[in-house]
């Protein structure tokens, strides 16, 4: 493999975004139920008008002529109603119920008075009461685009047309490779050794980004044969390792040694970002020609998940067939330092409405506390700082599969 020069931040973001497209897996169609969180590979077509039927919107009356009206039946919603034949005539209606062929109006019940003579009298609204066929979309009407991100609400609309199931990306698969034998699975940390906090919170963050996580292994001893074979291993099942430290060149990181072995393609080799700079992503030649990934985040934790949100969210977005969407913008309530000639990935807590970014303490690259209390970072571009007032692009941390930001 040959090294590369740090990727500007937002050229590592599209070149991971791309490889990600190119190795999109295929679709699978899967039942209502299990589509949350998925992505259409198909647009979303009406398979019939909506709604289908005139359908009352009210309690009441469906009349035909001029009142009084003498009440010839009853329409409940899931029947099919006879049609009004007569002027003079009604039926009671309820709300969802098929309109009649041959009424002209409906009446609230609350609106209406039926006389001791059983005839019914009351005043129709200006405006009809029914939904027409059709009035929310139209038989063979692109509802929702291929791309979609499949969400309780899509899967809603699909419901409605009568769906039973949809046509959706299948969804990657992922592992983890926790590198390091300083660290502790349990327990307070001490004598030399930390706790690690990446193995239990990487997973969380692939499954928001719309993977599944087949496997979470280590600590990985710090050899070069154990991390060959653990890579090994779960590339076998995995369309994306990630890995935790082990990606500068220090006396025990062995994963840039472990990649060449493998025969792994650099795609991004470092990024000028802070935190985060020594991250990485490689390609893995794999069975069938369809290519896999390896995706090396620092050992720091603040700086894994900036490599997380800066290499691998964008590569599943790809894998996944989503769009990679522009970066909103905020304005910063105070000043936020450049670093000089790197992106600076500042975490930041939004208002309640999602437009002013205060930055929080405790940001250090080892450090969890401040994105703890923070809804993403502030992005600062290389060569410049942000002062209180400006407005620069955000960068959300992931929500669950569904959610609506």
């Amino acid at each position: 493999m040959t090294e590369l020069s740090p990727a500007d931040w937002e050229l590592a973001r599209t070149l991971a975004y791309r490889a990600g497209q190119e190795a999109a897996g295929g679709t699978e169609e899967v039942p209502l139920a299990d589509a949350d969180g998925r992505t259409l590979t198909e647009p979303l077509r009406a398979l019939t008008d909506l709604p289908a039927f005139p359908t009352s919107s009210i309690d009441g009356w469906a009349v035909r002529g001029t009142g009084p009206w003498r009440r010839v039946g009853r329409v409940l919603a899931g029947g099919t109603p006879p049609p009004l034949t007569e002027d003079g005539t009604c039926v009671e209606i309820a709300t969802g119920a098929m309109v009649p062929e041959g009424a002209a109006a409906l009446i609230r019940v609350e609106e209406s008075a039926t006389g001791t003579d059983g005839l019914v009298s009351g005043e129709p609204r200006a405006t009809p009461e029914w939904r027409l066929p059709g009035e929310e979309a139209h038989r063979g009407e692109e509802l929702l685009p291929a791309g979609t991100a499949v969400d309780p609400a899509v899967i809603g609309v699909a419901a409605t047309c009568g769906y039973e199931t949809l046509t959706v990306r299948r969804t990657p698969r992922a592992a983890l490779l926790v590198f390091g034998d300083e660290l502790l699975t349990e327990g307070p940390p001490g004598a030399g050794r930390v706790r690690d906090s990446l193995g239990p919170q990487v997973p969380g963050w692939l499954r928001r980004y719309g993977a599944t996580v087949e496997s979470v292994t280590g600590p990985v001893k710090d050899t070069l044969v154990a991390h060959v074979d653990a890579l090994r291993t779960a590339l076998e099942t995995a369309d994306l390792v990630c890995t935790t430290g082990g990606t500068m060149h220090g006396p025990v990181d062995h994963l840039h040694p472990a990649l060449a072995e493998l025969g792994a393609e650099y795609l991004v080799n470092t990024v000028a970002v802070r935190p985060g700079f020594p991250m990485l992503l490689a390609r893995v030649p794999g069975a069938a020609g369809r290519p896999r990934f390896v995706a090396g985040l620092p050992g720091n934790p603040q700086s894994a998940v900036i490599a997380l949100v800066t290499l691998v969210a964008p590569l599943l977005a790809g894998l996944c067939g989503r769009s990679l969407p522009p970066l909103p913008e905020v304005e910063v309530t105070v000043g936020v330092p450049g670093r000089g000639g790197f992106t600076h990935l500042a975490l930041a807590a939004l208002d309640p409405a999602g437009r002013i970014a205060t930055p929080v303490g405790h940001v250090g690259s080892a450090m969890l506390r401040g994105l703890a209390n923070s809804h993403g970072f502030v992005v600062v571009r290389p060569g410049s700082v942000a002062v209180p007032g400006d407005v620069v692009p955000f960068l959300p941390l992931p929500l669950l599969p569904g959610e609506r930001p």
